[in-house]
């Protein structure tokens, strides 16, 4: 429930202390490692992103025509530009396969949260790794205290509406904020803070791939009209026309607040093994682990059956849209598609999304065999509920499995061994691929954070043979 207003100041004000008062020694070990994981994990993404999302190209067309100092770092396509810039050139790169990280109670924040940070980091010069890692710890602590605590109607898109608090209080950390510039960054965010679900439900468009640049832009925006002089409201989250009364029908400020500063809960990261909508991976383990099993191929199977909850059913509608999906953004939220391709494939990949393996005929008839059942007990409400499926064999064998161990999920977490992998797959995907010696020492370097006294010499190493690419 909401606190009432003559009881407790603005969650804006207890947000504002934490971010700017918060030192690396205080940030738990698990959450300084999910900092660093996710800085590696969100370049990696970006980077395949420049290969395989043609709707990330528009935008680096955009970022480059209206020019500007050449700050900051462009990822994927290469050139510099201002940090604003910079930051919604990489970040509209780090959701586009939907491959970046997320939180067990869904949504993403990492895409917005580490281009931001970066952007203008490089713009300031001589930021340590550690206060990096800060940084992020930061950010990502004050987005899943967000999402955990507000009664959302699946109307807005809360990776946007709320990530974008997430990354400017992770830049007013890199820069160096006092409470009351942090109030004031926070206040301009909330002009940027925006994003309504039919964008990532709908069909037929690929914005949905580059959201998080605006978000990312939004954040570095804030944070630079701050340092400017900019003025903050006090009551922003919780007033009468606040943050969180326009967005949500409720919000708990006591749980918000519990904790905050000791319980990072950005601790609590997951990484993405296969590149889709996260609440589609258990109904494909579920699918792979039953074809596994048994030994089943893709032509002695009948029928598949999702049992799906309300979230479920956006990737199942239209049916037909959704078994034999269009552009590749849509491919990535289709249920009946990914789980025909775990099928098919016994995993996914990257290099399932091309617009020839959007025609497998082999997966085009698998997915038409799909069949969602809805089941309310699935609908989402706080952490992702696990997909169940049914697959009736033409012989009329029937087999069915429940989605555990699913891989990046917490009771699967993906290692370092395991990121380093996944990075290296999408460093290969990439327009430019670095060569493997960079990757290597990337990978190290994000491992070593802590030791950098400028964390942004790993965007150096890493774009070093793209750099005068995008300059020509």
């Amino acid at each position: 429930m909401t606190e009432p207003q003559d009881l407790m100041p603005d969650l804006v004000q207890d947000f504002a202390a934490f971010a700017v008062g918060a030192e690396y020694d205080s940030v738990p070990d698990e959450a300084r490692d999910k900092a660093r994981k996710s800085l590696l994990d969100t370049l990696g993404v970006c980077l395949a992103a420049s290969g395989l999302e043609p709707a990330a190209r528009g935008m680096h067309a955009i970022v480059r025509e209206h020019g500007g100092a050449p700050d900051c770092t462009l990822l994927g396509f290469g050139g510099r530009a201002p940090a604003m810039m910079a930051a919604m050139n990489n970040g509209a790169l780090a959701h586009c396969l939907d491959y970046d990280d997320q939180t067990p109670w869904g949504q993403h924040c990492s895409s917005s949260i580490v281009p931001a940070a970066l952007a203008v980091a490089e713009r300031q010069g001589g930021v340590s790794g550690r206060t990096l890692i800060t940084a992020i710890a930061v950010g990502q602590d004050l987005f899943a205290r967000m999402r955990r605590n507000v009664a959302w109607k699946k109307d807005w898109n809360l990776s946007t509406v709320l990530a974008i608090y997430g990354a400017t209080a992770a830049c007013g950390r890199v820069m160096g904020f006092d409470q009351r510039r942090m109030i004031a960054a926070f206040s301009a965010a909330s002009q940027s803070s925006a994003g309504v679900m039919e964008l990532v439900s709908g069909t037929g468009s690929d914005l949905r791939a580059v959201y998080a640049g605006f978000s990312a832009k939004g954040a570095v925006l804030a944070a630079l009209l701050a340092e400017q002089g900019a003025s903050g409201l006090d009551t922003l989250f919780e007033g009468p026309n606040g943050v969180f009364p326009t967005y949500f029908a409720s919000h708990d400020s006591a749980g918000m607040r519990a904790g905050l500063g000791a319980d990072f809960q950005g601790g609590a990261t997951l990484y993405k093994r296969w590149p889709a909508v996260g609440t589609s991976h258990s109904h494909m383990k579920a699918a792979i682990d039953i074809v596994t099993a048994e030994g089943i191929a893709p032509d002695e199977i009948a029928e598949i059956r999702l049992a799906v909850g309300d979230f479920h059913m956006l990737g199942c509608t239209p049916l037909e849209k959704r078994r034999a999906p269009e552009t590749l953004v849509d491919a990535k939220f289709a249920m009946p598609f990914l789980v025909a391709v775990a099928i098919v494939r016994r995993g996914m990949s990257v290099a399932d999304f091309s617009p020839e393996r959007l025609r497998d005929p082999e997966v085009l008839a698998t997915a038409a065999k799909v069949v969602p059942v809805p089941d309310p007990s699935l609908d989402w409400t706080m952490e992702m509920p696990p997909g169940r499926v049914e697959i009736v064999l033409a012989d009329g064998r029937r087999f069915t499995a429940t989605g555990t161990q699913v891989p990046g999920n917490a009771d699967a977490p993906m290692s370092w061994d395991d990121v380093n992998a996944k990075f290296r797959e999408c460093c290969a995907a990439a327009l430019h691929p670095p060569a493997p010696d960079t990757v290597a020492k990337v990978c190290a370097m994000a491992q070593g954070l802590d030791g950098l006294d400028d964390a942004t010499e790993i965007l150096r190493v890493l774009t070093q043979t793209t750099a005068n690419r995008g300059a020509a």
